[in-house]
């Protein structure tokens, strides 16, 4: 299941944009205006306005993919989220906050919690990985698809599947373009914690 993942029917849009076009394994899109997934936390407000396009998964998985961006705005954002509903989701990739692009992870249960932290390479074309098992959530950005430093290391609940792909927002504005590629899900890798392959 990868090269041509994007041109699978079973993929399905919360929030389709109004400009995306798919080619080969090349996602590129263009945000709405004032998009956002984010519930309560601090702002009190809850958004479910983002863009995701969701790819049904088995219990346990892993899931990557290419992210290309010009990140500019405040909360400008993309990546990979994965999902089970309205309620609880994860989404992590690069947002733009406190002048500059910044490695974020947004994890929701029932409430959203944010965690940031300084990216030293090119914010403007990374990848992201997600792995799903056993209740456990892992995720991984890489440089250069090859070294894959952990990110995040958390709890997540446990569902018979979940949709997993790209997602975008732009909460102050519209206008981002993103283009996503390399989109690979398979069977969880199992790899050590601190196997950075």
């Amino acid at each position: 299941m990868s090269g041509s993942i994007f041109r699978r029917s079973d993929g399905v849009w919360l929030n389709e944009p109004e400009r995306w076009t798919a080619q080969g394994d090349s996602l590129q899109i263009v945000t709405n205006k004032a998009t956002d997934f984010w519930r309560e936390t601090h702002y009190g407000f809850t958004r479910d306005s983002g863009h995701f396009l969701g790819f049904p998964t088995a219990e346990a998985f892993t899931a990557e993919l290419r992210v290309q961006g010009d990140f500019q705005a405040l909360y400008d954002q993309a990546g990979i989220m994965v999902r089970i509903g309205a309620n609880h989701w994860v989404k992590a990739g690069i947002e733009f906050s406190d002048g500059r692009a910044m490695l974020a992870s947004v994890l929701t249960d029932g409430q959203s919690d944010w965690a940031t932290a300084p990216y030293e390479h090119d914010a403007g074309d990374f990848w992201v990985r997600a792995t799903v098992a056993n209740g456990v959530l892992r995720l991984q950005v890489s440089a250069d698809g090859k070294l894959w430093p952990l990110v995040r290391l958390a709890p997540f609940p446990k569902a018979s599947s979940y949709l997993v792909g790209p997602m975008a927002c732009t909460p102050e504005r519209a206008g981002l373009k993103v283009a996503f590629s390399s989109f690979r899900l398979i069977a969880p890798l199992g790899k050590d914690l601190h196997d950075l392959g």
